[in-house]
Parts: C-alpha cells; structure tokens; sequence
C-alpha cells in the first residue's frame, strides 16, 4: 500500500513528504494539532488527530523525541510503517522498527538495529553492529562508529562524532559537532571535544 498518513505538519513532515514521493507514494492527509495551520506542501493539513481516519502506513512527522513518544504511546492501532529515502544505503542485514525514518544521503552499515520511531537524518552514518534504541534522532551529518549504543529518547546533534564500542545513555543530548569518546550515563546535556557533561536533567523520557 502506497498511501500514507502524517502526524505533524512540521518542517520533519516537508522532508518526509518528499521521501514519500520519491519513493512513489501519496500522501492521503496530514494532521496537526496546531488550528491555525491548514497547508503543507500544497497538502491540506487537517485539524486534530483521529486515528479512525488512518488506514495503515502512518509516520509521526515530529523531530522532538519526547513528543513523538507521547503521541506513539497515544494510539492503539497497528498502523506505523518505516521510511527509507532511495537515495540512503542500507545494508540487507539491517534491523530497522515501524515508525522510523532513515533520510537522504544516510549510510547504515551490517548488523545495525534502529529502535522504533527514531530519525536517521540527512547524510549520518551508522558503522556496524551498533544499537539505537526507540525514539532516539540522529542529526544530519552525524558519525557513529562501530559497535555504539545510543539509549532510548537521545539526541546526536549535527556533525557529531561517537567513537567505537561507546555508549550513550538515555535521554541525553549531544550538543552539535561534539566528540563522545567514553559512554555517556543517562539524563545528561553533553557537548565539546572531547565531550564533557554541562548540565543534568530533571526529567527523563
């Protein structure tokens, strides 16, 4: 089935529309919470979501880790696909879970497992046998190196670089083009290089 449906009139959603198409898909509606915005891409976005509406192939279009997370908990059907742009490579021996998306230019080594409802973005790269777990964004030119972890609901900023056989704990962000060159516990704001923790969250994901 090549209809899709979109939760999140973002510009995420822009991005993944264009992989839809490309992919020689359509896209049947878009919902948004936000009333006030009403067109995506010359797409109507509708009002609200209801989830009797969706009939299969729905991606949450939302680049916030804790959002996406909420809204995936909140709906009940089977309805969440996978993604993958024609122009990302991805090994055969790849594990990837409904509700993620793999973007343009995005390179995914052997034995990879990506979680459910992460983001691969533009032009990352994933090495061999690493481990990304459920809701987690890889940011758009990022580097993970063989054998890394990254824990559930963490953010790699853009242009960032973990070593091999590292791993990240969950909920973290990595600040933009930081080096992560030992593993990471839970719940920390890390950035430089090498990479050093600045702040401590109150909440976890």
């Amino acid at each position: 089935m090549n209809e899709f449906y979109l939760y999140g009139a973002s510009g995420h959603c822009k991005v993944i529309i264009d992989m839809i198409l490309r992919n020689g898909g359509n896209v049947v509606k878009v919902f948004d919470d936000n009333k006030a915005t009403k067109e995506i891409l010359n797409i109507k976005v509708s009002s609200g979501f209801n989830q009797d509406e969706v009939k299969g192939n729905l991606i949450i279009s939302i680049g916030n880790n804790q959002i996406r997370k909420k809204i995936a908990e909140s709906i009940q059907k089977d309805v969440f696909c996978k993604l993958i742009h024609p122009n990302a490579i991805v090994d055969a021996s790849v594990d990837i879970a409904k509700g993620s998306v793999v973007m343009a230019g995005a390179i995914i080594n052997s034995s990879v497992k990506i979680g459910k409802h992460c983001i691969i973005n533009t032009a990352s790269s994933i090495d061999h046998d690493c481990v990304i777990e459920d809701y987690v964004h890889v940011s758009p030119n990022s580097t993970l190196c063989g054998n890394t972890r990254v824990g559930e609901g963490s953010h790699v900023g853009a242009g960032s670089v973990i070593i091999q056989g590292v791993t990240v704990g969950k909920n973290v962000t990595i600040g933009a083009g930081s080096v992560i060159i030992s593993d990471v516990p839970d719940n920390v704001t890390i950035v430089g290089n090498p990479g050093k923790i600045i702040k401590k969250k109150k909440y976890e994901i």
